[in-house]
């Protein structure tokens, strides 16, 4: 029997969900021992991914010109890193960064590797397949936003405007999971047959260098001195 939209997605989540606490960044950011400096290099590193997903995902909407509801669900996500970015720069002030800092930070090629695959999937995946891989790796990256923005009020101190960024994606969006069941059976009716193969190769691999984004701010933040938990500030201002 041939499986319905929704239970390919429900399959995808399932099967690539992360390991239980296998994140070491979100963890200390949740228990507030994350240095201030690294929840500033979440941000900077987060400004060069932000701006790559967009691309990336207007030009899979424009590779699923003849399939509109895979376009619509490439194009909504698009649009929904142009909001992200709006709110990235509330998060940069609330670290103490300013413009020239923004400007001239250097990417870290482990927090970048997850971006360079976007891309890739971009310019190669089967569009209905990159939607199934994409949703599936979107609902780990929710879960974690969530944790950190807990994390963030809890021990840093930082305002509902600080926490806007981290707030936009750990917020359920009904919408983006109607357009993904929309993209889906689109492929369904069609005929398209899903490489299932195809589709946990991508998404596992999605996992895997998102892990390896937050492995890098873990690492950055062990080789400072680790610090006890903090008290709320209640300035907005990390290290104030």
């Amino acid at each position: 029997m041939a499986l319905s939209a929704r239970e390919v997605l429900d399959e995808a989540v399932r099967e690539l969900a992360p390991d239980s606490g296998g994140n070491r960044f979100v963890a200390r950011v949740a228990e507030g021992t994350a240095p201030p400096e690294t929840i500033g290099l979440f941000a900077l590193e987060q400004r060069h991914i932000i701006g790559s997903d967009r691309r990336s995902f207007l030009h899979l909407a424009d590779r699923a010109a003849a399939e509109p509801a895979v376009e619509a669900f490439f194009t909504g996500l698009a649009q929904g890193e142009t909001l992200a970015l709006d709110r990235l720069s509330d998060l940069e002030e609330a670290c103490g960064l300013d413009a020239d800092t923004v400007r001239d930070h250097e990417p870290l090629p482990g927090c970048q590797t997850y971006p360079a695959y976007v891309s890739w999937l971009a310019l190669n995946a089967e569009p209905v397949e990159a939607v199934i891989a994409v949703t599936a790796n979107f609902a780990a990256w929710g879960n974690y936003c969530a944790e950190m923005s807990r994390g963030l009020r809890r021990h840093y101190g930082f305002t509902d405007a600080a926490c806007g960024f981290v707030d936009f994606f750990a917020t359920p969006a009904p919408e983006v999971t109607e357009q993904a069941l929309d993209a889906v059976q689109s492929g369904l009716d069609s005929g398209q047959r899903f490489g299932r193969r195809a589709v946990h190769h991508y998404g596992q691999l999605l996992q895997t260098y998102e892990l390896m984004f937050w492995d890098t701010l873990a690492q950055e933040a062990a080789a400072r001195r680790p610090e006890e938990p903090r008290r709320a500030a209640g300035t907005g201002r990390a290290g104030t």
